[in-house]
């Protein structure tokens, strides 16, 4: 299984992974049925799903029998068991949901159903979607740039981690955080809090110089870890407690200069307008 992703569907954060074996995206149930209620409340959407299930099955549902459970990202930064289902499987779900957003979320589930396909064949594409995502949403040039050249130093890091006995989730998030912790003085949880988010990626609600310091730790972390051959969690905690050092440092002189924290409670969130799902 490949790791967890979020797609966008009108401002709604759907989370997804993708099967490899299968070669199809699951998405969870109750942030497909959330869109459709229109509910901004998220264990609003969940009791309802609850309540469909629990009526499916007794009505024999194929729908619900084909249904799984899967590890994901809640709000509160933890993974939580939750069902998920392939683009067939919700479509006929949808039809059980009375809601003016089925139709238009059939068609986004049939668009981004291949995405991955896409990609797999032309990797240039889900670059070019996401710089598009950014731009749609006000980012400027530079900052697109920033963030996709920290996307580029993040990804050789987590190859490094990958090829040295670094594998369970639990672990890349572990040294993530310490990582994070060290350069910038705050947890990924406390840093999300700050800056208002939930489910929203952390790194596409940076600043830019936040983005500098996070690729400039994990640039510092993993030549640490080269250098030394860093294997298993032991080793690599010490390489990223001082790759985030180097970068603590940055950022410490940085603000001496400046007068001005680096550590901000900036973001792109945009204002968002529920109707009454009664």
């Amino acid at each position: 299984m490949a790791n967890e992703t979020l797609a966008v569907f009108e401002n709604y954060k759907i989370r997804r992974q993708f099967d490899e074996s299968r070669g199809v995206w699951l998405f969870s149930v109750v942030d497909i049925i959330q869109v459709l209620l229109q509910q901004p409340v998220h264990q609003t959407a969940r009791k309802y799903w609850n309540k469909l299930k629990e009526r499916l099955k007794k009505e024999g549902s194929q729908s619900v029998t084909d249904c799984h459970q899967l590890k994901m990202e809640a709000a509160d930064g933890k993974k939580y068991k939750t069902d998920v289902a392939d683009p067939e499987t919700l479509l006929r779900l949808i039809q059980s949901i009375p809601s003016p957003k089925a139709e238009p979320i059939k068609l986004w589930l049939a668009k981004v159903g291949y995405e991955r396909l896409q990609d797999m064949a032309d990797p240039a594409r889900s670059l070019d979607r996401a710089r598009e995502y950014w731009q749609q949403h006000g980012r400027s040039e530079k900052w697109i740039q920033q963030r996709m050249m920290g996307q580029e130093t993040r990804n050789k890091l987590t190859d490094y981690w990958k090829e040295h006995d670094i594998k369970d989730e639990r672990e890349y998030a572990i040294l993530t955080n310490l990582i994070h912790r060290e350069w910038s003085g705050v947890s990924v949880k406390k840093h999300k809090e700050l800056k208002g988010l939930e489910r929203q990626n952390l790194r596409d609600h940076m600043t830019e110089a936040e983005l500098i310091f996070t690729a400039l730790a994990e640039l510092a972390t993993r030549q640490i870890a080269e250098s030394m051959n860093a294997t298993g969690m032991t080793e690599n905690c010490v390489a990223g407690k001082k790759g985030g050092g180097v970068a603590k440092k940055a950022r410490l002189e940085l603000e001496e200069k400046t007068g001005q924290q680096v550590v901000s409670g900036e973001n792109y969130l945009a204002p968002q307008v529920f109707s009454d799902p009664s």
